[in-house]
């Protein structure tokens, strides 16, 4: 039978402990008792009750809390933060409205360093007339949870969605696009706390590069590459393959950089290489403007690098193709040019998003292609972007055929004969690039290459 000592206190000798033996039970008081420890006393291995010892003193300025304690804020004269300790499991905080005005004059709760709130690393909101919350560190997972009532109406913690200004917006059901067709700023005003909505979806393309230029008997010029081509989704709309995951932002200004396309080649004299089209920049995301096309005869110019290589002149020698995906990054943002053939001559189509630039053809003589571009439709709509241009080509008499811009790109070499014979430019907006110039036998006359297309930069998240 268990034995029972009545005593009125019960404490220590010299420091030594108390420890029950092994398997045995020890019972502090009967029902209806009250149990108190020591001043000074601390207890341990009785756990968490959910409660804290309240402040009686109303806080009136923002302040950090300590666990254990609970706090009447008065927000009578204004908004106050209230920064949570670094949490550890079964840390406890209350917080409670002194004077009933959190409606007017929020609190904002503020977590320490990594830690969460209700799951997410973000600031929450009290803004509930009379509110008491208390909250408790869970884990890292989930962080500070309330104790007292659901995640929204009992903590105040709002729920979030991005807020941001910059370029062209339009809206597409619960997302907004902000479109940029040249320099800006994509202002965040608010980074979100809503799960799937802390990010944001991007097209990032980069200007085409032009296509090389051509004087009279020359050897057709390669065509221009195509921007380099970026892109990452959430899964929200239907994305190309090419498509990376969303990027996190923060409530700061990230400028906005539109690459420009190549400028085409006027009258060259020698034959002369395309240009390279400009990056275009958003946030960690850059795009390499698209290569320049090759050019020919002697001194022979290689079809340049970039997003997209330029393909290469016409020329039965070493293919002179300009490289795709540079600098490299994954997924790639382009591919190379195409190379050049000879008797007779027919100029390489510049690099795609996401095909290599065709080689060029003798029978029947044919610049070749650009390479394919990328769909996406971020915007809303299916749209082909940063396509390779087309090829040129030599002949002497008929006209031989140029190569056609890949999808997405437009800018198709012009065709052979004699006469001026101009490379198209790429279509605005869409990085795609130039069309190579060709050229033909007597009269004499130079010819022009087509210009690479601008770039664009695209945004798109979830705004309800």
């Amino acid at each position: 039978m268990a034995s029972t000592i009545k005593v009125n206190n019960i404490q220590n000798q010299c420091g030594a402990n108390i420890a029950n033996k092994c398997g045995t039970t020890i019972t502090l008081g009967a029902s209806g008792d009250t149990i108190t420890l020591a001043c000074g006393a601390s207890q341990t291995g009785f756990g968490r009750t959910g409660t804290v010892d309240w402040d009686t003193t109303a806080k009136t300025a923002s302040f950090t809390a300590v666990s254990g304690n609970g706090y009447f804020v008065n927000t009578t004269s204004g908004a106050i933060t209230v920064t949570l300790p670094a949490g550890s499991a079964g840390d406890i905080v209350g917080i409670s409205d002194y004077a009933s005005t959190f409606q007017t004059n929020n609190v904002t709760i503020t977590p320490n360093g990594t830690d969460k709130i209700n799951g997410v690393n973000d600031d929450a909101t009290l803004n509930t007339q009379g509110l008491a919350v208390t909250l408790v560190y869970v884990d890292a997972t989930r962080g500070w949870k309330s104790v007292t009532g659901s995640d929204n109406d009992t903590t105040g913690v709002i729920p979030a969605f991005i807020t941001a200004t910059g370029g062209t917006v339009t809206c597409c059901g619960d997302y907004k696009i902000h479109t940029f067709t040249g320099p800006g700023t994509f202002t965040v005003t608010c980074g979100g706390n809503v799960a799937g909505s802390n990010s944001v979806e991007y097209l990032v393309v980069a200007g085409g590069g032009s296509g090389g230029g051509e004087i009279n008997n020359g050897y057709g010029a390669g065509a221009g590459g195509a921007g380099g081509y970026r892109e990452g989704s959430n899964g929200s709309y239907c994305a190309s393959p090419l498509a990376t995951t969303a990027l996190p932002v923060t409530a700061q200004g990230y400028p906005i950089t539109v690459g420009g396309g190549g400028t085409g080649v006027s009258s060259p004299t020698p034959s002369t290489g395309g240009n390279q089209g400009s990056n275009s920049v958003f946030s960690s995301i850059t795009s390499t403007g698209g290569g320049g096309g090759g050019a020919g005869p002697a001194p022979a110019v290689a079809g340049g690098n970039g997003g997209s290589g330029g393909g290469s002149h016409g020329d039965g020698g070493t293919p002179l193709i300009g490289a795709g995906n540079t600098p490299p990054v994954s997924p790639p943002q382009g591919n190379p040019g195409g190379a050049g053939v000879s008797s007779p001559y027919a100029a390489g189509g510049g690099g795609g998003a996401t095909q290599a630039g065709q080689a060029g053809i003798t029978s029947p003589q044919v610049g070749g292609d650009g390479g394919a571009g990328a769909t996406s439709s971020i915007n809303g709509t299916p749209t082909a972007r940063a396509g390779g241009g087309g090829g040129g080509v030599y002949r002497s008499g008929a006209a031989g055929d140029s190569g056609v811009g890949g999808t997405g790109g437009i800018g198709g070499g012009g065709p052979g004969g004699p006469g001026t014979s101009d490379g198209v430019a790429g279509t605005a907006n869409t990085g795609g690039g130039g069309g190579g110039a060709s050229s033909g036998a007597s009269p004499c006359y130079s010819t022009n290459s087509g210009a690479g297309g601008s770039g664009i930069v695209i945004i798109r998240y979830k705004y309800q």
